[in-house]
């Protein structure tokens, strides 16, 4: 590589980063200037990556949990010659429709791995990036993954609990190739970070089985030695690396004032000045960025022996790495999936849905052994989705299909998107739908990353029972079917529940929750139509015997009720209909006349479901009836609690009475 002092190649990520946020009047320009000398040596020095080819399988993941410091990882890809970060994105930094918003977002810019900024996320993220990696290598070998997962991380990030989750598990699952380098700058928005946290990080990393130590951040030797040192252990590593925040600034540096605004035209001329970087806007000398380019090129030729390493494999075993990087799914699910569906219609099955999501589990983890990644969050034995077939990967046991992150949802929800966005199998994970709560911050960046994986949130409602209020979700589904590119499934019986499992498998471009029950539930349904009707959010489960005075519209264990009280009002002489809604935002995303047409015109309309009444409105309107929760449950058998809580059939045909 041409050699070009590595201070001015640091600088250069320095000068970006100060004027783009000067321009923009908003930013965080401390953080890209006190690690600019840490990303200079990784980029520099160690991270596989090939700018012309980001998105290659085999390349080194670099994760900026610190996603406040955007500009340094935005500089960085300018700098490395990525054909989408232009000098022009560089300037719109927080613009509307730039590639450079605040925070950094992977499905909006060309090179970024994982969307950060919420904080602690990041990092475990990169736990499930390094599980995929581990789980990859022992399956296909090290000719085609072999990389490692860098994570930058903040105070910020090691503050928030879910940074204790994620290094307890890399810690125990001894993930080698996952290194975090932590920009231990000593400095949060209110001020040094002494006045909330005295934790020594090292001693931290090192009780949770890490490898950790600490350096000085701005001696380029010592990083790259400390670098070198934990590609080579057996552990995860953390490298404290100690940095002056907004490292430059004359009167700033080292303060809270350098964390989270502007430095002010005075400010940022005198830190040019100090640094020697030139005080023209956004300029670059040649050699350096020629030197950045060269790096980022550099990667061209390990992408290239990866290449021709792949080409030895075998057709079938390099279209199916191939096929499962892509998330596409085997042609055998469908057909795996039809007979289930065929067997449910021949034997009926009168269980819970847990035990039904169970049954649908083993069917599809016949015919995709390796990337059907399923765990629990310590509840596997409630949540009933471990396939009989799947053994629990550990460190010694990398083939393993079945994770058991512990009492940690959250995150066991992150590590479930870094899987996902790492490529090669399709995760899900279970808790129950209380606790989907401690896993929320995690599913909204599902949402909002687009990532395909699958929450399963068992004992949905009242209808857990003992374990009282404390357990039982009323407000949860609302709030799930709220979070826009979330899609919640709430089945009522066997059958939808393996429809709702094809569409949540199929859908590779947003997550899916499937809410099921703890108690059992009869199959309801008598057939399974190729078009799958889950698909449609809702439909008509069972018609009215003439034209419908009510429609009972219900998910899930309700929809039983909704049918016995279609029986008891056809004994009154009045017509209804029951509607099975498995999805109410699915059915209120179909176009006008599909949801009309599946709502129907019946004057009457009764929603019910053992949760509050937010969100049904759109279905039975402002005026209709509502058959549900209006505040927390309490413990007793389940069937007392309906009773309790006047979710039954006869409080559906009072309501019905009522209104005709």
């Amino acid at each position: 590589m041409t050699q070009v002092d590595h201070t001015r190649m640091a600088n250069a990520i320095r000068g970006l980063s100060m004027d783009a946020v000067e321009k923009a009047k908003s930013g965080h320009p401390g953080l890209p200037m006190g690690a600019a000398d840490v990303a200079t040596v990784l980029f520099t020095q160690f991270l596989k990556f090939d700018a012309a080819e980001p998105n290659w399988p085999d390349r080194d993941r670099f994760v900026l949990s610190a996603g406040h410091g955007s500009m340094l990882l935005y500089s960085l890809l300018y700098l490395t010659g990525n054909s989408a970060m232009t000098l022009d994105q560089i300037k719109q930094f927080r613009q509307l429709g730039s590639l450079t918003p605040g925070h950094p977002e992977n499905f909006h810019t060309k090179g970024i791995e994982t969307t950060t900024g919420p904080l602690g996320q990041g990092i475990a993220t990169a736990v499930g990036m390094a599980v995929a990696e581990k789980m990859l290598a022992a399956e296909y070998g090290k000719k085609a993954v072999d990389h490692h997962t860098y994570v930058l991380a903040s105070d910020g990030d090691l503050m928030e609990g879910i940074s204790q989750e994620a290094i307890g598990l890399a810690g125990h699952w001894k993930l080698n190739k996952l290194i975090v380098l932590y920009d231990d700058n000593g400095i949060s928005i209110d001020g040094p970070t002494k006045l909330s946290d005295s934790v020594d990080q090292v001693k931290r990393f090192k009780s949770a089985g890490w490898a950790s130590e600490l350096i000085d951040g701005h001696d380029p030797k010592a990083i790259a030695a400390a670098i070198a040192k934990a590609q080579k252990s057996n552990k995860p590593t953390m490298i404290a690396c100690k940095t002056t925040i907004g490292y430059g600034a004359p009167t700033r540096a080292g303060t809270a004032k350098v964390h989270g605004e502007a430095l002010g035209a005075e400010e940022l001329k005198g830190a040019k000045e100090k640094l020697g970087i030139s005080l023209e806007p956004f300029s670059v000398p040649g050699d350096v960025l020629n030197a950045w380019r060269e790096a980022g090129s550099r990667g061209a030729a390990a992408r290239k022996e990866w290449e021709a390493r792949m080409s030895t494999l075998s057709n079938r075993k390099r279209d199916e790495f191939d096929r499962r990087i892509r998330h596409e799914r085997p042609a055998s699910l469908a057909k795996a999936l039809r007979a289930h569906k065929k067997s449910l219609i021949e034997t009926p099955q009168n269980i819970a849905t847990r035990k039904s999501s169970e049954l649908a589990i083993d069917a599809m983890a016949a015919v995709m052994p390796m990337e059907f990644l399923s765990g629990s969050a310590d509840l596997t034995g409630s949540t009933n989705n471990k396939a009989k077939s799947a053994t629990d990967f550990e460190a010694k046991t990398p083939k393993g299909r079945f994770i058991h992150y512990g009492i940690r949802e959250f995150g066991m929800a992150a590590a479930m998107n870094g899987i996902f966005l790492h490529g090669g199998f399709a995760p899900s994970g279970a808790t129950f739908l209380v606790f989907s709560d401690y896993a929320r911050p995690a599913m909204r960046l599902s949402a909002l990353m687009g990532t395909g994986v699958i929450y399963i949130m068992t004992h949905d409602s009242i209808g857990l029972g003992e374990d009282g209020p404390t357990h039982q979700p009323v407000e949860h589904l609302t709030s799930l079917r709220a979070i826009p590119n979330m899609r919640v499934f709430r089945p009522c019986d066997a059958v939808e529940v393996a429809e709702c499992w094809e569409l949540a498998l199929n859908r590779t471009n947003g997550p899916t929750v499937l809410v099921l029950t703890r108690q059992n539930l009869p199959q309801l349904r008598t057939s399974a139509p190729a078009d799958n009707p889950c698909g449609h959010g809702a439909y008509e489960l069972v018609a009215a015997q003439g034209e419908a005075r009510v429609s009972l519209f219900a998910s899930g264990s309700e929809v039983q009720i909704a049918v016995d009280a279609q029986k008891q009002l056809a004994e009154r002489g009045i017509m209804s209909r029951v509607v099975s809604v498995p999805s109410l935002e699915l059915l209120l995303s179909l176009p006008e006349d599909r949801r009309r047409a599946i709502i129907g015109n019946a004057p009457v309309k009764i929603a019910i479901e053992a949760a509050v009444r937010w969100g049904w409105d759109a279905v039975i309107g402002q005026d209709g009836e509502f058959i549900g929760m209006h505040g927390f449950g309490a413990s007793a058998p389940a069937k007392d609690l309906f009773k309790h809580f006047g979710i039954t059939a006869d409080a559906a045909v009072n309501a019905a009475l009522k209104r005709l």
